[in-house]
């Protein structure tokens, strides 16, 4: 809706957001008041309501932080931004997939989950069953997932030249460059144990037995809240309609062969023991719920990967094979091996990591080695939990210093980078601001968070 335009539209607005707050409420416990809900504020042809507000401050809380009533100007402001988006996201034919969107609302509700140790405590909190919450927040978060893709959309073409990136560094206060502490370049080697046929068997076996309870007539969500070692298991196994690219190709060879309510037989991936059922098939989409027993290493497959892996070390260690390629031929940890060990920031991509942010066993291996060495081999857990086998290889070390470009210029060209993508999104929100109507209610204009989407008109008159 643009602003200015004519008053019988503003006033259809106007009377749209009434009747939705008169017929819009939000639901407490049992006995509790009904308390009814409002629109707080209007962007373009849609509304925001004070429940939606409401519901991602519970998600907030539901994460461990402390109440704190300004996030509500916060979030306030999000929405109004996801609002801009979300809308442009429809006039560009942007889309986003039921199974995007149960694929996010299923990660959240896992964390949450975690978050609140336990379903029921978050069931408890929230005063509202997972399924029923799961259903409230969709609306909402396919329209963050439009929001994001339009975003993406936005900044996808910017980069920024070595020019630019001098440019923004000779811009700054030179008095207040940011100070670096010491920063490692380090790799690994990483051997995972490898259990044998006979070993696997017992928790195949497991895996078997629960199935078994569920062909003799037992809960399949019982079951996998009971059993299951999944992520899955609080929501009964269920994971939500995907398609065959969201899953192992083991897993996805399963699920999309079976009929609706069959029960597969235990089956194996790299994550250990399946069974699942089919609940629902909807086009190129399945929705499933399953039962996961983990292979757990024993004593002997550690003993055989620590052996492995010293072999590896002393053919390293000797200069009979080069760490690299040693690394990028016998590692199984896929996210290094193939660049030859090399452990990357994930912060700014660059291979330079601060001292205090390795964890506390690659920090104690790498910090006693000179330049050049390697650690001894110890064993540490993977991103997934698992016990491994691994070595490390310290290749640089740089000194605590303020931020240069020489040695800093990785960083400097993400911050330079940021800041041109900020840049361009704010002159985009800024031409959106002049050409949407935004109305915001009075009770937020204390937030300052707010007051760039209000024009001096507006506040005049609230």
């Amino acid at each position: 809706m643009r602003k200015g335009g004519d008053s019988m539209t503003k006033k259809y607005i106007y009377l749209l957001g009434t009747v939705l707050m008169a017929i819009c409420c939000l639901q407490n416990a049992v006995g509790q008041e009904r308390l009814v809900d409002r629109v707080v504020a209007t962007v373009g042809s849609g509304i925001i309501l004070q429940s939606d507000i409401e519901m991602q401050y519970a998600q907030y809380l539901a994460q461990g932080e402390k109440p704190n009533d300004n996030m509500k100007c916060y979030l306030l402001q999000q929405l109004v931004t996801q609002k801009l988006l979300s809308q442009q996201a429809i006039i560009d034919s942007i889309e986003v997939s039921e199974a995007e969107v149960d694929d996010n609302l299923n990660r959240r509700m896992q964390m949450m989950v975690r978050q609140a140790g336990g379903k029921e405590r978050l069931e408890e909190f929230l005063n509202r069953s997972l399924l029923q919450y799961k259903e409230e927040m969709r609306p909402s978060i396919g329209e963050q997932l439009k929001a994001q893709k339009m975003q993406q959309n936005i900044v996808t073409t910017i980069n920024v030249t070595p020019q630019e990136v001098k440019s923004y560094f000779t811009g700054l206060n030179q008095d207040s460059l940011p100070y670096f502490n010491t920063e490692v370049e380090v790799g690994e080697i990483v051997i995972n144990p490898v259990l044998t046929k006979e070993e696997k068997e017992q928790f195949k076996q497991k895996a078997e037995g629960y199935r078994q309870q569920v062909v003799n007539g037992s809960d399949f969500g019982t079951v996998a809240r009971l059993y299951s070692e999944d992520g899955s298991a609080p929501y009964g196994g269920e994971l939500g309609f995907a398609t065959r690219d969201n899953y192992v190709k083991e897993f996805s060879a399963m699920a999309f062969k079976l009929k609706e309510g069959e029960v597969s037989p235990v089956f194996e991936t790299m994550y250990g023991f399946h069974f699942l059922q089919v609940l629902q098939r909807r086009g190129e989409e399945v929705n499933v719920r399953h039962v996961l027993i983990k292979t757990k290493p024993t004593a002997s497959s550690l003993e055989r990967a620590k052996a492995k892996l010293d072999s590896i070390y002393d053919k390293v260690e000797q200069g009979k094979l080069g760490f690299h390629l040693a690394a990028s031929t016998y590692s199984d940890n896929n996210d290094t091996k193939y660049t030859g060990g090399m452990i990357v920031n994930e912060e700014d991509r660059s291979s330079l990591i601060p001292m205090d942010k390795l964890d506390r066993e690659t920090f104690t291996a790498i910090d006693p080695l000179k330049v050049g060495q390697y650690s001894k081999s110890f064993l540490s857990k993977d991103r997934m939990g698992s016990q491994v086998y691994k070595f490390m290889y310290l290749k640089s070390r740089v000194a605590p210093h303020k931020a240069n470009l020489e040695q800093d210029f990785a960083k400097i060209q993400e911050a330079a980078k940021q800041d041109k993508v900020n840049r361009k999104l704010s002159e985009w929100f800024e031409a959106r601001k002049e050409n949407t109507f935004i109305d915001i209610n009075a009770d937020f204009l204390t937030c300052d968070e707010l007051k760039l989407w209000m024009t001096n008109e507006s506040l005049a008159q609230k």
